[in-house]
């Protein structure tokens, strides 16, 4: 098949959550498979050009937008020639991948018609237009409307990702005319347009062929009016077409018997490198290392919906009580940010928290670890849960989106099991599965078959590329 993904992100490009990793493994996969596969995303400054070997693939492409006349030119990277990059720097130049300027809905749409348009002039006749979240939403609708003339584009269907159903893409009725649909505007909601408002997420689920998201619990949350962000009727009423798909894990890159980022490599037939990297982990964050002490890891963005507000109800107290360490990674919100900062003064010898993000301590810390916290709130899909299966670093999550679907919660009677879920999102929730996780650390040979359960799950790439070429022959049969 020909397949074209157009996203905001892609690894190792640009990245700030599963989104990149997911856009920057896929295609490849796919493109292995024998696949026909290009991924569109902008040229932002903030890209390493001087690591990207950038072929000039076309010139110049210029088309309006409203009143704007938009001219970009497209690049390709020689090493990766899956990858397609949109260089416009009055849209691209700002110093992050996002931001809240008045024209960000216009950063986008043009990525959408670049992509597009590109396909026109290379004459690259997609079957499948593959669409990620908010940012290329609208471009259903735009291939519909401004691009259905072109007979290139006679059978190709569309399928939209959402990847986290709270980032929508809303925006004044100011933004329609850069939409440039003249003469179609009927085509858009008219309820919200007559509030003055435009949904860019709403219309991919309108128009889009196809509707899936990362996990197959978070395609049933989003149908109900807890988990669905104002978006839940309007995906029941196409509740046929809205598929969970996991996402993978990149193994290449995430597996410690080759992770050339972590000091000792081991694996499930030999796990002693994973202690010798405990030790590590230990000293270079400044804590002591006691053989038989639990370390718990944290690698995330600080942010609400990570449900980090529940530790200081939780921590404190378990910290005070047993001989168990914390070495946490991210940063975010300044408040959550706070939590971890405060315990780290609180309990100098036992928390080592490091703000901000490092792709090489995230490695250390799934390597050294003994147990990982995830307490989302909700969580689409979740990685590192998946990272962590994959390094015999126990999980402890709440039972939501992904989580609920990846991990296992252990049976300690027969050994079964990859980890630890609680079902409420509370204090008493997330002090039961890490007070139930220490204990099964400490309980000889229980433990031990926990890890091994963990090491043998299975979701790379390899496995989840299948399921999405089943879903595109589905859309274009």
């Amino acid at each position: 098949m020909k397949i074209l993904h157009v996203s905001s992100e892609m690894l190792p490009y640009a990245k700030t959550g599963g989104l990149g990793d997911v856009v920057g493994a896929l295609p490849r996969y796919l493109s292995r498979r024998g696949h026909d596969v290009r991924a569109f995303i902008p040229l932002y400054d903030t890209m390493d050009t001087d690591a990207v070997d950038l072929d000039l693939v076309i010139p110049e492409l210029t088309f309006p937008m409203g009143h704007h006349q938009i001219r970009t030119r497209i690049f390709r990277d020689a090493d990766n020639p899956t990858a397609y990059f949109v260089h416009c720097p009055g849209l691209y130049s700002r110093g992050s991948i996002y931001t809240g300027h008045d024209d960000e809905h216009r950063r986008f749409l043009a990525l959408n018609v670049a992509a597009l348009t590109a396909c026109q002039y290379l004459g690259f006749a997609p079957d499948v237009i593959h669409c990620h979240d908010w940012q290329a939403a609208m471009l259903p609708l735009l291939l519909k409307v401004r691009f259905g003339w072109d007979r290139l584009f006679a059978n190709t269907r569309t399928l939209l990702t959402i990847h986290n159903l709270n980032y929508q893409g809303g925006f004044s009725s100011a933004v329609v005319p850069d939409l440039h649909i003249g003469g179609s505007e009927h085509l858009l909601h008219q309820e919200l347009l007559a509030q003055g408002r435009v949904n860019f997420l709403l219309h991919g689920i309108l128009y889009a062929d196809g509707v899936s998201t990362v996990s197959p619990t978070y395609a049933h949350e989003i149908q109900t009016p807890e988990f669905g962000a104002g978006m839940d009727s309007f995906l029941r009423q196409r509740s046929s077409t809205v598929v969970g798909v996991l996402n993978g894990v990149d193994y290449e890159e995430w597996t410690p018997a080759a992770d050339p980022l972590i000091p000792f490599r081991y694996s499930a037939d030999d796990l002693s490198g994973k202690e010798r990297n405990k030790e590590a982990l230990l000293n270079a964050m400044g804590l002591p290392y006691v053989k038989g002490v639990p370390l718990i890891g944290v690698v995330s963005r600080m942010a609400s919906q990570k449900g980090f507000h529940l530790v200081p109800g939780v921590l404190p107290g378990l910290l005070a009580r047993r001989d168990v360490q914390l070495v946490a990674l991210g940063s975010g919100d300044p408040r959550i940010e706070d939590i971890f900062a405060s315990l780290q003064r609180y309990f100098p010898r036992q928390v080592s928290y490091y703000r901000g993000f490092s792709n090489k301590l995230a490695h250390f810390i799934e390597a050294g670890a003994d147990i990982f916290m995830m307490p989302s709130v909700y969580e689409p899909c979740g990685l590192n849960q998946m990272y962590s299966l994959r390094y015999g670093t126990i999980p402890v999550v709440h039972r939501t989106g992904g989580l609920a679907d990846t991990v296992q919660l252990v049976d300690p009677v027969n050994g079964t099991g990859t980890g630890f879920l609680f079902d409420h999102h509370t204090e008493e929730g997330l002090r039961w599965g890490l007070t139930t996780a220490l204990k099964a650390y400490r309980t000889p040979g229980l433990w031990e078959k926990i890890v091994a359960n963990a090491m043998a799950m299975d979701y790379s790439w390899e496995h989840q590329t299948l399921v999405y070429e089943e879903l595109y022959s589905r859309l274009v049969s």
